[in-house]
């Protein structure tokens, strides 16, 4: 699925990109713009919420488009990471360009955030985690 918002603020047309695939264990989250700021972050985290809100409990948000990054964009990702971890989900973070990668490690976010450099990793990060949920469930 491909959504795309259109807002005016102040005789300014924004549209905000981003798509969202859903798969049996996970969602991702692929941020289309470039900015990932206080302009898009307010609809961003009400996707996050209407898919926490579904079920899902895995989120994948790739950034691999992303080439800036600022506080309301790290709100969002923390967002996204406490939905994740309130209903025992995994939250990844991936596709990191290196202005956005700086930023995360200045703020130390890197230390509780999952991180992996492309969408295929994270996948298996999530499957791997999942993996682990049923085994620790067993025993």
């Amino acid at each position: 699925m491909k959504f795309i918002y259109i807002c005016s603020i102040e005789n300014y047309q924004l549209i905000m990109n981003f798509t969202i695939t859903q798969e049996d264990k996970y969602t991702i989250l692929k941020i289309t713009a470039e900015k990932l700021d206080a302009l898009i972050s307010p609809a961003i985290k009400s996707e996050l919420v209407l898919i926490n809100s579904n079920g899902e409990r895995n989120i994948i948000l790739d950034l691999t488009d992303t080439k800036y990054c600022d506080s309301s964009g790290l709100s969002t990702i923390l967002v996204a990471n406490r939905l994740c971890k309130n209903v025992q989900g995994t939250f990844v973070l991936t596709g990191l360009q290196n202005s956005v990668k700086k930023l995360i490690d200045i703020s130390q976010l890197n230390t509780i955030l999952n991180i992996t450099p492309t969408v295929n990793e994270a996948v298996d990060f999530v499957y791997m985690e999942e993996v682990q949920k049923d085994l620790e469930n067993e025993a």
